[in-house]
């Protein structure tokens, strides 16, 4: 009996000190920049491992389709790739502007400078446009697309315009 308690307490004192000569190793080929691939790396902190977030990769889109809304009292403009999935957002009241002054040119450039950063990540290069409404912030802002670097393959105009519209009232009767 005594025998094998000894040879157990033998094993257990090699295996120690093959794994501090291991760490050894490890630790003298990392000075040295090499890499050994028999020991396992941990996952940094922040990683998906931990709870945290995994990071995103940002998926190189080329073409995309801009909205504009340009309504009496604000500006919104919105960027979404050829499915529809938006990639950007913002209007004027984002921006900071308020009461009449959302409506304005300034404003609606301002809100295509800030969402063209947004939108520049995905290399969008390529726009087509849809403006919508009648507020005066639609010419500059379709300018301002120009100007902030995208090239414009069409512009269109999809303001809802009744077509005779509804049935009116029946006249009166006296």
């Amino acid at each position: 009996m005594p025998k094998d308690i000894n040879q157990k307490e033998n094993k257990k004192e090699e295996e120690k000190t093959e794994k501090k000569a291991d760490n050894l190793k490890v630790e003298k080929n990392a000075k040295e920049g090499k890499l050994e691939n028999s020991k396992k790396k941990k996952p940094a902190k922040g990683g998906p491992a931990f709870g945290g977030k995994a990071k995103k990769i940002k998926r190189q889109i080329l073409k995309g389709r801009a909205t504009i809304k340009c309504s009496y009292n604000n500006t919104m403009i919105n960027i979404a790739d050829p499915s529809g999935n938006i990639l950007g957002w913002a209007t004027s009241g984002l921006m900071g502007f308020k009461g009449a002054k959302k409506a304005t040119p300034y404003a609606a450039t301002q809100v295509v400078a800030s969402i063209s950063e947004k939108v520049k990540k995905y290399g969008m290069r390529e726009l087509e446009v849809f403006v919508k409404g009648v507020g005066s912030g639609r010419e500059a802002s379709v300018r301002a697309l120009a100007n902030n670097g995208f090239d414009l393959i069409s512009i269109k105009d999809i303001t809802p315009i009744p077509h005779n519209g509804c049935r009116p009232k029946k006249p009166r009767r006296v």
